[in-house]
């Protein structure tokens, strides 16, 4: 279950491998960031809300770009390398030229995130995220989420029961939710909390970054008229302020998606393969025999509650439909 340095996969690889995409990793940061901070420099006339579309446009020509070469070169890159060095340099930004004009208590509260930020990092990396045995089949992880006999209770139909195959980390998940390349790792049972916490620790980290180089760039140019913008201070902290704020965006977003995949009790994994077997499953009639209609009935429901539908409307009306039909078959 360890990984490299970094550590990007959990099967195994060879020793050079890490160290190799974590150098590759390292140099596609040096190049984005050195082109973002390239935009206020050759457009010093724009505002900052200007340049946020164009940066936008120069980070995705740089993946591309970065993307291209390592194809070319036949290298690998490692996406939690990228997290942890993108982290590592808006940190180095802070230090070297904007917590100067922030006051004690924010800028501990700043170096705490960052620093709480690579713990976590490097816990999510190497732990485990509720990987089962070889012996647990895909058949018991289903029989997991059956509804009892006794009716439809919330107690038999746990968050974190379902066990799912990961591809990426060759292994069996419960509680699986997707792969994480970012964090290099599955989200399952045993890490989901932390993949939350890490999420939401990013957006407020960067949004305090964002806060502090406003503040830092104000007061810059009130007391500087010019010349600002062509300084290398100027440049990296304009730079890695719109990085940060690009950041934030996708990243709230990305939040919002999963708190509602939390509050409807579903998977991402489940969401993304979902829609064609509930509509597979929906096609069932609804014909059963005297003796074991019941039953028959609370497997279709158990079938329907495994494989949530696509919108929140149709599993509330799946769900009354199964409530009224219960009670006429117990009736």
């Amino acid at each position: 279950m360890s990984g490299g340095l970094l550590g990007f996969q959990r099967h195994r690889r060879s020793g050079r491998d890490p160290v190799l995409s974590s150098l590759v990793s390292c140099s596609l940061v040096l190049l984005s960031q050195s082109a973002l901070a390239a935009v206020p420099r050759l457009l010093p006339s724009l505002s900052l809300l200007s340049l946020l579309p164009v940066s936008a446009l120069v980070l995705l020509g740089t993946v591309a770009l970065g993307r291209f070469c390592r194809r070319l070169l036949g290298v690998r890159a490692s996406a939690p390398a990228l997290v942890v060095f993108n982290l590592l340099f808006l940190w180095g930004v802070y230090i070297a030229f904007i917590r100067r004009v922030i006051p004690s208590l924010l800028d501990a509260l700043i170096n705490a995130e960052c620093a709480l930020l690579l713990a976590g990092l490097y816990r999510i990396l190497s732990g485990d995220p509720g990987i089962v045995g070889n012996d647990f089949t895909y058949s018991e992880g289903v029989h997991q989420n059956v509804f009892s006999e006794a009716g439809l209770e919330h107690q038999s139909f746990p968050l974190f029961s379902r066990v799912r195959y990961c591809n990426s980390c060759k292994a069996s998940v419960r509680g699986f939710d997707h792969h994480c390349p970012a964090f290099g790792n599955c989200i399952g049972h045993k890490n989901h909390r932390l993949f939350m916490l890490l999420v939401i620790g990013f957006v407020i980290a960067e949004a305090s970054y964002t806060m502090c180089s406003t503040k830092y760039v104000g007061m810059t140019l009130s007391t500087q008229e010019s010349g600002f913008e062509s300084n290398l201070s100027g440049n990296l902290v304009i730079s890695t302020m719109l990085f940060s704020v690009l950041q934030v965006l996708w990243q709230v977003v990305f939040l919002m998606w999963h708190m509602y995949c939390i509050f409807l009790n579903i998977k991402t994994d489940e969401w993304q393969d979902n829609s064609d077997k509930l509509e597979e499953v929906s096609r069932i009639p609804h014909c059963y025999t005297t003796s074991t209609r019941g039953s028959d009935f609370r497997d279709e429901v158990s079938i329907r509650s495994y494989h949530p539908g696509p919108t929140p409307i149709r599993r509330f009306v799946i769900y009354i439909h199964a409530y009224r039909t219960t009670d006429e078959l117990n009736g």
